[in-house]
């Protein structure tokens, strides 16, 4: 897959992400594809493995802490280098609760045969921990 491609997947990963297309992500990862959120002591930090895993135990739960349509990530800038992806993104919406969401992100993309197969996500934890009173 050339440069182009990975950058066209990773868009299209963020723009179903914030359609809440929870089925088209699945089909955009590899089955044994890996979440890493890079921050611990938070709400949704861990390992998570495998497409399902990814989709039905943590986006799932993690979205539905949300009103619809939250949070939606607008990237900010992406560097492609070969099947790594770099982004940066903001993130704004808000809890269901109403209470407004507004975080600074950096991810890095692993591309493997077209899907994605590893996800790094690096955020502001502290402010995860004072939203959500972890």
């Amino acid at each position: 897959m050339n440069q182009t491609s990975n950058e066209t997947l990773v868009r299209t990963f963020f723009d179903k992400l914030n359609a809440e297309d929870l089925e088209a992500v699945r089909g955009l990862l590899t089955a044994d594809a890996a979440w890493l959120p890079q921050a611990k002591d938070m709400p949704g930090a861990g390992a998570y493995h495998g497409r399902d895993v990814i989709v039905d135990d943590f986006l799932r739960p993690i979205r539905g802490a949300f009103a619809p349509g939250s949070p939606a990530n607008r990237i900010l800038s992406l560097a492609v280098n070969g099947p790594l992806v770099l982004v940066e993104t903001h993130g704004t919406g808000a809890l269901k609760d109403g209470r407004p969401y507004d975080n600074r992100y950096a991810w890095a993309f692993e591309i493997q045969d077209g899907c994605i197969a590893v996800i790094r996500e690096y955020l502001d934890s502290h402010y995860i921990v004072r939203l959500f009173g972890a």
